[in-house]
């Protein structure tokens, strides 16, 4: 179905059945039930919270002896956090954390996966590009910048990568 037959559609209907559909789908499908709940009760800086928090698990596990470190934890965070609407600079704070935590991790263990340090380069890459877009830079670029000296005192493989990216900002 085409958005213009949806409208035509939805149009056709009485306020009363209307109501009764998005009732339906809020009863239906957890992603509706998920974007109401957020946008009437938003709490933008719980969400913040409990994605830091599985982020940091996922590097510092409180439960579980070894450390997961995946990318893909805090990218889906960053993903649906997009997807509702989340104040920019909330989604860019989550995503300079994932690298200063990943940072941390890698000072401690020495991370010997060459995925590891390219997924990272990635997350650096899409942190800047995003941070720029929202003209975020200015709040940001401390941090920015206090990642990329560490990648690259640490040596980190796709500095070259990371280092391109930089080139955007000036």
């Amino acid at each position: 179905m085409s958005k213009r037959d949806l409208k035509k559609y939805l149009s056709e209907l009485k306020k009363a059945e209307l109501e009764d559909q998005i009732i339906d789908l809020y009863n239906r499908f957890k992603e509706v039930k998920t974007y109401y709940d957020f946008v009437f009760n938003p709490k933008e800086d719980r969400l913040v919270d409990e994605a830091k928090a599985k982020i940091s698990n996922e590097y510092f596990p409180i439960t579980r002896k070894r450390a997961k470190a995946r990318r893909s934890v805090a990218q889906k965070y960053i993903k649906h956090f997009k997807t509702l609407g989340v104040n920019p600079l909330l989604i860019a704070d989550v995503m300079w954390y994932n690298l200063e935590i990943a940072q941390t991790f890698d000072r401690e263990r020495r991370i010997k996966k060459d995925a590891f340090y390219k997924s990272m380069a990635r997350s650096f890459d899409e942190a800047v590009k995003f941070t720029l877009q929202n003209g975020l830079i200015n709040e940001f670029k401390e941090r920015l910048l206090v990642v990329f000296q560490e990648a690259e005192a640490n040596n980190w493989p796709y500095l070259s990568s990371m280092e391109r990216t930089l080139d955007l900002i000036d």
